[in-house]
């Protein structure tokens, strides 16, 4: 049998599988996207782990497998006009959509289409448009970027795409998706947000699996907003969580993301490429244009009720136009029923900003479950006292989030309440829901 020809890095293409010889040690895998610097070949190995070769100590380098040619979507073409019919990724960051600089060891956003394509060696490009928004870590996102997230959703769609994926940075996901869910109504078709919790170069990265599994969910019979991500920990399956009911419940489980007191929308299977309806309260898809209401009023604060908080931090959000608290148990905070001289009460603070006409609206910090301010006297007295928020089980980013958005819309009173403890992007759910907790 011949010996395979010996040959040049440059002689190979993206997704070639080769074997080389660098510092005497030989590593086979596949040929990954050039870095900037171009003085290191990058290999994805057996394992799955990601390794950077100096150029420079390549002895030898040998074809092993060519790459199966297919269709490929010209990077010049990847604009608008080719979208009608495909499903749009648009960037904004995030683990998922990064590459590896060997020279550094540093993880970088994706900052081009090409580059968030080329991230994602096994997806036909042909059947995808992309689009960078932004090139951004989770935790820079503001409510600046929701507004502009949405508006390049519903350009996309009304351009002709048949659904959307949404690439973004874990930590602050289910911020964006509840900011979303309120800022696009009446979808006509999927709107998924997707991320990784490891690295492209790590042999355990779940960036593959979310994106394959979201690019299916975005092409279903579905619409609205939605975040996908692992199911467990193997890579069978990823769960599709509605946009507003959806929290990060672990640190860098591949399985973090959680249905928050109902069920998931979805399980896609990646084995037979299938999605399997969970939910009562999913909608198919609708016709019509995709509306971009991205009216915010930012001015709003998040405050977590905590022993030991001082009466003077909840006086200080006087400058705010509106006050979400995330409270104890059924939605408390400290009132000292028994007067106890070592205990700090709050109330009489709290009550001073409703009346003078800021909106405080109870979330539960205990995530599952809502609020009930009529089971024990301290409810009761924060009832009398105005505060929004009884029976709603909205997480505390959600009820964030809408308060801002009810704001922006809306200043008297009566009516942010009644649209605070009104379900306007399904973030209340009209009955607590068996769901693993």
């Amino acid at each position: 049998m011949p010996k395979p020809k010996k040959e040049s890095a440059r002689e190979f293409s993206q997704g070639d599988e080769v074997k080389l010889i660098a510092a005497g040690t030989t590593h086979q895998g596949i040929l990954l996207p050039r870095n900037e610097t171009d003085e290191f070949l990058t290999l994805k190995l057996a394992s799955g782990y990601n390794m950077g070769i100096s150029k420079k100590t390549i002895e030898k380098i040998e074809l092993v497998h060519k790459k199966e040619a297919r269709p490929q979507a010209p990077a010049s073409k990847m604009t608008t006009e080719s979208w009608k019919g495909k499903t749009v990724i648009l960037g904004c960051g995030g683990t998922i959509a990064s590459r590896i600089d060997y020279k550094t060891g540093a993880v970088y956003p994706a900052s081009t289409p090409e580059e968030l394509i080329a991230s994602f060696p096994s997806i036909d490009s042909s059947k995808i448009g992309a689009k960078t928004l932004f090139s951004l870590l989770s935790e820079d996102i503001s409510p600046a970027h929701w507004g502009k997230i949405a508006e390049a959703t519903t350009s996309a769609i009304n351009d002709g795409a048949k659904g959307i994926v949404i690439t973004h940075g874990t930590d602050t996901m289910s911020f964006t998706s509840a900011a979303l869910s309120f800022m696009l109504p009446n979808l006509p078709c999927p709107v998924v947000m997707t991320g990784s919790q490891r690295s492209s170069d790590r042999g355990s990265s779940d960036s593959e699996v979310n994106m394959r599994a979201s690019l299916l969910a975005a092409e279903a019979d579905l619409s609205g907003v939605f975040v996908c991500m692992h199911e467990n920990l193997s890579d069978d399956s990823c769960l599709l969580h509605f946009g507003a009911k959806v929290r990060k419940m672990h640190t860098s489980r591949r399985d973090a993301f959680h249905s928050m007191s109902c069920l998931p929308a979805a399980r896609i299977t990646l084995s037979d490429q299938k999605l399997q309806l969970i939910s009562e309260r999913t909608t198919p898809r609708k016709t019509g244009k995709a509306i971009a209401d991205t009216k915010l009023n930012t001015n709003v604060a998040l405050l977590y009720t905590y022993p030991g908080l001082k009466p003077s931090a909840i006086s200080s959000l006087s400058e705010y136009d509106g006050v979400v608290i995330a409270g104890t148990g059924l939605g408390h905070i400290p009132i000292n029923l028994g007067k106890d001289p070592l205990s700090i009460p709050i109330l009489k603070e709290v009550k001073a900003l409703i009346d003078s006409g800021t909106p405080v609206v109870m979330a539960p910090q205990a995530l599952y479950g809502r609020v009930n301010m009529n089971t024990y006297a301290t409810g009761r007295l924060l009832r009398e006292a105005g505060i929004i928020g009884q029976s709603c089980d909205f997480t505390p980013e959600a009820a964030y989030v809408k308060l801002m958005w009810v704001l922006g819309h809306e200043k008297n009173l009566e009516k942010v309440r009644e649209l605070m403890e009104t379900s306007l992007a399904g973030e209340i759910t009209p009955r607590s829901e068996i769901a693993d907790y």
